[in-house]
């Protein structure tokens, strides 16, 4: 039977690898190098366009804008690779935020930040324990959790802005402040861009967690506890989405409720822009940042425009698209 295998197996491989080989390599160099082809074509386009937005101090806002953006995008990638998904980034952020300025009140600054990151922790690992160990579906699981961090921050905010105080002012200046030329926000974002990176591609962690989106079962059979790195990529994304919200704090010295009202959309848009696959094991975190910049270019080069907001929301969801069918859209036409 195995000879019998062997001999209906053969004539597939030859039969498809050849004809197809030319497009599959165009496949693999598109997806490995598409992101970067589309950035570098915004770049040229957005040039032409406005004066201003090659200057030193536009592109400095527009990393200062899109780093709690890109912060939360790294937690949402490591989501993605597991082929889940998380709808609470943006409330966890607003809660995150909200917080920061209350605990920053009451206790010294660094304890008052950890409280806040161990909040967004908990909050991910929450939702991580539903859709890991009880294997409910990460859609409506996070979408709760949106819900109620939301929730928790409105409660906790009355509905205000609060304000740090005094105590905040250390905080404040970093969100404020430069280093080596560079928005300390940003700069912050690089970091942890570099960590995730030393991470995913070089811990036995990311290798596992590529896997697990790739072929769970087969993580499984090899006596890995799934669960368990399920679990821990939620709460890496709720840290990661409680340092986005005390980030716009520190920017604004206000912690308020009302951030984060829909970054989850721009989050996963970034992320799915960058290459990654909503059903899992494939995304990197050097495409990622690259989604994450050419969203903030898009919106940047509108806003050198002129555009009406309201315009701005649709020409964004028709470049998204079109930007994801230019990534994707090979594999789609081979099928």
């Amino acid at each position: 039977m195995s000879d019998g295998a062997a001999q209906i197996s053969e004539p597939a491989v030859t039969d498809t690898a050849r004809p197809r080989s030319g497009r599959l390599t165009f496949t693999r160099l598109f997806q490995q190098f598409g992101t970067a082809a589309i950035f570098v074509l915004l770049l040229v386009l957005a040039s032409t366009q406005s004066d201003a937005f090659l200057s030193e101090r536009n592109i400095m806002n527009v990393l200062r804008q899109m780093s709690g953006i890109g912060v939360m995008a790294i937690g949402m990638l490591f989501v993605i690779l597991t082929r889940g998904i998380d709808l609470s980034v943006g409330s966890i952020a607003a809660l995150g935020a909200v917080s920061s300025a209350l605990l920053i009140q009451e206790y010294p600054l660094p304890l008052a930040l950890a409280m806040s990151l161990g909040i967004g922790a908990a909050c991910g690992a929450i939702s991580g324990v539903f859709i890991a160990f009880m294997r409910l579906p990460a859609f409506v699981i996070t979408l709760a959790m949106m819900t109620a961090a939301r929730g928790l921050a409105l409660i906790l905010s009355n509905g205000q802005p609060i304000m740090p105080g005094s105590k905040g002012a250390p905080l404040q200046a970093f969100g404020t402040g430069f280093t080596l030329g560079f928005p300390n926000p940003a700069l912050l974002m690089f970091v942890l861009f570099a960590v995730a990176f030393v991470v995913l591609n070089f811990s036995r962690f990311g290798r596992l967690v590529k896997a697990i989106g790739s072929n769970e079962e087969a993580v499984r059979l090899s006596g890995i506890s799934v669960p368990r790195y399920v679990l821990s990529v939620y709460v890496i994304s709720g840290i990661l989405s409680a340092i986005a919200g005390i980030l716009v704090t520190a920017r604004s010295g206000v912690g308020s409720a009302s951030v984060g009202v829909a970054a989850e959309l721009d989050v996963i848009a970034a992320v799915v822009i960058g290459g990654a696959s909503l059903m899992g094991g494939r995304g990197g975190v050097i495409n990622t940042f690259i989604g994450v910049m050419i969203l903030g270019v898009i919106g940047n080069i509108m806003n050198l425009a002129g555009v009406p907001g309201y315009h701005q929301q649709v020409y964004l969801g028709v470049i998204i698209v079109a930007a994801v069918v230019m990534q994707h859209g090979s594999q789609v036409f081979r099928r």
